[in-house]
């Protein structure tokens, strides 16, 4: 396992809070829990999937087949992944970001007795996984990416490491250096590498995947930091990461499969690059006033 030191380039307000680790999915010996921080080994904890959408229309049966086709089946996992059987109860949320193609209706059609649709007006993704974090039963919350470009056999991955950590983070990028992203549009990497950058810089040190749709909570932690959370843009990320380092809590990094789904609605105009910019410069301003947690005895 690999642990990230260091915090040259770092604001000194981010810089409080024990460094994130490389995580396998599996505790090992020397981190493994007290039995008051987590739950008991006969009731695993249940589980919320949190799936924001924006006119997903063409995309969201299939998703939805594939989630719940996962979560039903039996037996072993494929290779790289691991089977439902790992997960507690389970329920699915799709936040509809106020489409306009009728993905909302397309899901409420399914009739899936644990499948909930949370309508919204169109305010961006930042705004749609918040609502879905906030409103989520679970006692570990998960959000991933409408298009399942983390397939869900890599849910357990993030739930095991919330065994012993508060935050667990997918990660495109790997211990040995192997980067799943090398599949997307050179531009898109390119534009990735910047903001990669910048955002390191200021403010969530050495993670090496920020942006990547797919991370896990505790409740608890899920409602302490998407309460706070105040950026709409493709930027809500590296906020919470920056919150989740301010407010001291552990973070996992765990590396997971990812696949390129083309049909992103995301384009880099100027206009767009100026508002991540200035997203990026205001993080620490406006949560200059939040202070590191009061860490539970025996941490």
């Amino acid at each position: 396992m690999g642990t990230w030191t260091g915090t040259k380039g770092l604001p000194r307000s981010s810089r409080p809070g024990p460094a994130p680790r490389y995580h396998a999915g599996v505790p090992q010996p020397s981190e493994m829990p007290q039995p008051s921080e987590m739950p008991q080994p006969q009731a695993r904890p249940s589980v919320t999937i949190v799936l924001p959408a924006y006119n997903e229309a063409q995309r969201i049966g299939p998703a939805l087949d594939e989630l719940f086709g996962y979560l039903r089946r039996t037996g072993p996992g494929r290779e790289g992944g691991l089977p439902a059987d790992q997960l507690g109860d389970w329920d699915v949320l799709v936040v509809d970001d106020g489409s306009d193609d009728g993905t909302a209706d397309l899901v409420e059609g399914r009739g899936e007795p644990r499948l909930q649709v949370l309508r919204r007006p169109h305010e961006g993704k930042g705004s749609a996984v918040r609502a879905g974090m906030l409103l989520a039963t679970g006692d570990l919350v998960v959000f991933t990416d409408a298009d399942l470009a983390t397939p869900p056999d890599q849910v357990p991955f993030l739930t095991r490491a919330l065994q012993t950590y508060e935050v667990a983070l997918g990660s495109r990028v790997h211990p040995d250096g192997t980067d799943r992203r090398s599949s997307q549009p050179v531009y898109r990497r390119l534009l990735g590498r910047v903001f990669h950058f910048l955002a390191a810089r200021w403010l969530t040190g050495s993670i090496p995947d920020s942006q990547c749709g797919f991370k896990g909570f505790r409740r608890d932690v899920a409602l302490d930091l998407f309460s706070r959370q105040r950026i709409r843009s493709i930027v809500f990320d590296v906020e919470l990461l920056f919150l989740a380092r301010r407010r001291g809590y552990r973070i996992a990094v765990v590396p997971v499969h990812w696949s390129d789904k083309r049909g992103s609605r995301m384009r880099m105009r100027p206009r767009l690059a100026l508002r991540v910019a200035a997203d990026l410069l205001r993080i620490p301003l406006l949560h200059r006033d939040v202070r590191r947690r009061e860490e539970p005895e025996g941490v």
